[in-house]
């Protein structure tokens, strides 16, 4: 099969739900062009297609081994995908059967090359013997011998010449879920097999390795790889987030008004533990506290009358301004403007990123007088653009997207001409809570990013790459413009940064943030460089040259800086569209 022109985009995303890997196949299957390959680890799930005979190939109720079962649109019967078994999502646009420009895809010629993909993969594994069986699709063990035996299932989806779903090489498996728990495949008569079975002692990336180097030579012509980084504990919160003091302020902060001293009475923190992270993630250094920042990271802050009143609006109604939570040094400008960000659920996360300011100690209940709050205090400051962002909220069942989706209501009942834009979390990506914000229709769903894949574990140790891209896909596919951003400086590259804006393009993303992290104390993540303007200027080229509608990027852009200008550039290239 012939490569198509652009780089194969690979992804290594760890170990991902089922159905959040599913969206955003989906979403890239959908809106992409470019070819990606989604490599990833699943939790327990049975999966099947439209003509599985479940009550045969079905062995046990699937939440007894703790499973779940999950349809989908690809070929093939019940098959099991989990820990230990490399999965690989081919999204790729495939040339018609004979050739020219508009004749249907060689849909069995893409099998094919999925198979000998994992063929080529298992013989530089010290494999030789692996190959097809004639009756049966996928990988096989001995496939002329007296024991066939499946090593890799393959199912695919083909619609308009674009494919997904794709492989599982049984590396490490816990083989009683294919062996004892389903008919894999719906094959009786043909035993499974693992790596690990075969006698080849090979680890997840070792595999994944081989796996991407050869993928590119059939998808590419060139490879852009990211992976998220391996061999780290996702749970290891930072020390911040366990009531061991806030840190001391750094200039970054203090120049922002921004207030962190601990009392005088509290013991100074120690600094942030999440610099092991960092150093297993590749960054090795990092800015001196003391160094002075550079001038263009010096905003010139003015709060005329009309900033002042509105601050006296947020303080009689009791309501939280991000703006001012986090030290926002583009406060005057967006206010004078008639754009603002509220808080909402209260100022206490359950999150614990590394970048973050906000208060992590046990939250308070939502505040059922909220939403007429915000809506009271957005008709007070006679807002155009009004943002809602929120505190993670993993101790309410649904994450707080119901109290979000209840602001939006509020202001659309008070003040109909205000534009909504909602800044959530991930809402643990489960997709009937975020489905709740989906109904009301904000103007703009924003999700953040963040930082590219290799950091995200010492940035946000709480959340992941594929959550987030699962957010933002769900989103997209509910109809919503859709927007996300990124902090820049903590130790990335310029190209992860190009990786993840080609990711965001292929969802169909339509706007994006990029700005210049700042620490705020002692306790955060470090600065690992300070980004110069033209930097930003080029990451705005490169967004934008790949589709995204309208990136905002420099310096001091933060997630709702020029906010209610971006959803107007939307705004109006759909209309000219």
């Amino acid at each position: 099969m012939a490569p198509t022109a652009g780089p194969l985009h690979v992804r290594w995303l760890g170990r991902v739900p089922y159905r959040e890997a599913l969206a955003v196949q989906e979403s890239l299957f959908r809106h992409g062009t470019d070819n990606h390959l989604l490599l990833l680890e699943h939790q327990h799930v049975f999966t099947h297609g439209p003509r599985a005979d479940l009550g045969v190939n079905v062995l046990v109720e699937p939440a007894s081994v703790g499973a779940e079962l999950v349809a989908v649109q690809r070929g093939g019967d019940v098959t099991y995908h989990g820990p230990g078994q490399l999965v690989g999502y081919p999204i790729v646009s495939l040339p018609a059967k004979h050739g020219g420009i508009g004749g249907p895809p060689d849909t069995t010629a893409h099998v094919c090359n999925v198979e000998q993909l994992t063929i080529d993969t298992l013989a530089e594994l010290g494999l030789p013997n692996a190959g097809r069986l004639a009756e049966y699709p996928g990988v096989w063990m001995d496939p002329d011998g007296p024991n066939p035996r499946k090593i890799c299932a393959i199912g695919v989806r083909v619609s308009r010449g674009r494919t997904m779903h794709g492989f599982a090489i049984n590396v490490t498996t816990d083989m009683r879920y294919l062996r004892d728990y389903i008919v894999p495949c719906g094959i009786a008569d043909r035993p499974v097999t693992s790596l690990a079975e075969e006698g080849i002692d090979a680890s997840m990336a070792d595999v994944v390795e081989i796996v991407a180097r050869l993928a590119a030579l059939r998808w590419g012509p060139e490879l852009e790889r990211q992976d998220i980084a391996w061999h780290q504990r996702p749970q290891d919160l930072s020390a911040f987030s366990r009531g061991e003091g806030p840190g001391r302020a750094v200039r970054t902060a203090a120049d922002h008004g921004v207030s962190s001293e601990p009392p005088p009475d509290r013991p100074r923190a120690e600094p942030v533990r999440l610099m092991g992270r960092l150093a297993s993630a590749g960054v090795d250094r990092s800015v001196a506290m003391a160094e002075r920042k550079p001038e263009w990271l010096r905003p010139k802050v003015v709060h005329g009358p009309e900033v002042l009143t509105l601050k006296r609006t947020v303080r009689d109604l009791g309501l939280i301004t991000v703006c001012e939570e986090a030290g926002c040094p583009n406060l005057s400008d967006c206010w004078a403007d008639g754009t603002a960000t509220f808080m909402v659920l209260g100022e206490r996360c359950t999150r614990a990123c590394g970048f973050c300011l906000v208060d992590t100690n046990k939250p308070m209940a939502p505040d059922a007088s909220e939403p007429q709050r915000v809506a009271e205090a957005v008709v007070r400051m006679d807002l155009a653009h009004a943002v809602l962002t929120m505190v993670a909220r993993d101790d309410l069942v649904d994450g707080g997207m119901a109290h979000v989706a209840a602001c939006v209501e509020a202001i659309r009942l008070a003040r109909p001409a205000t534009r909504i834009e909602t800044l959530i979390s991930d809402g643990k990506g489960d997709r009937t809570s975020l489905q709740l914000l989906f109904d009301v229709s904000p103007d703009v769903l924003n999700h953040n990013m963040e930082t590219v894949p290799r950091l995200q574990r010492a940035v946000r140790p709480s959340a992941g790459y594929a959550r987030s891209l699962s957010v933002l896909a769900a989103a997209k596919l509910a109809g919503l413009t859709v927007k996300s951003g990124l902090i820049v400086g903590m130790g990335e590259t310029a190209e992860e940064v190009d990786g993840v804006l080609a990711d965001l393009a292929a969802l169909g993303v339509d706007i994006v943030t990029i700005g210049q992290y700042l620490r705020p104390t002692t306790n955060h993540l470090p600065v690992h460089r300070w980004v110069e303007p033209h930097e930003f200027d080029r990451w705005k080229g490169v967004g934008e040259g790949l589709g995204i509608g309208h990136v905002e990027a420099s310096p001091l852009t933060r997630s709702s800086y020029h906010a209610r200008q971006s959803a107007d550039a939307i705004e109006t290239a759909v209309r000219i569209g």
